[in-house]
């Protein structure tokens, strides 16, 4: 398949990917993720191997944009309201319910 990533054309098959991530070691998963055999990669780590070319040329879109075409298992990151800014005790919990302040 013929696909524009980082305004370069690269004709990717979806055996050529797999040979690409044989051996690399998957980086910690933050964001958007695809799955490459029995692995999950982030997209931007996918994108250097299969493009040799620097994070910052091509976007997150490109890349997924391709895999997906290519019949790979495409994730989206967490949204930022899923992770909480903090733990709240029982105590807040309750009075943030009641609207009274807790007691420290």
């Amino acid at each position: 398949m013929r696909c524009v990533i980082a305004r370069f054309p690269f004709d990717l098959t979806k055996s050529g990917v797999l040979e690409s991530m044989k051996g690399i070691k998957p980086e910690q998963v933050l964001g958007e993720s695809v799955i490459i055999g029995r692995r999950t990669y982030p997209v931007k780590q996918v994108g250097q191997v299969i493009t040799r070319q620097d994070r910052r040329d091509f976007s997150v879109g490109e890349v997924l944009r391709a895999m997906t075409q290519l019949g790979f298992t495409c994730r989206a990151g967490l949204p930022r309201t899923a992770v909480p800014a903090r733990v709240l005790s029982p105590l807040q919990q309750a009075s943030a319910m009641l609207g009274t302040p807790a007691a420290a």
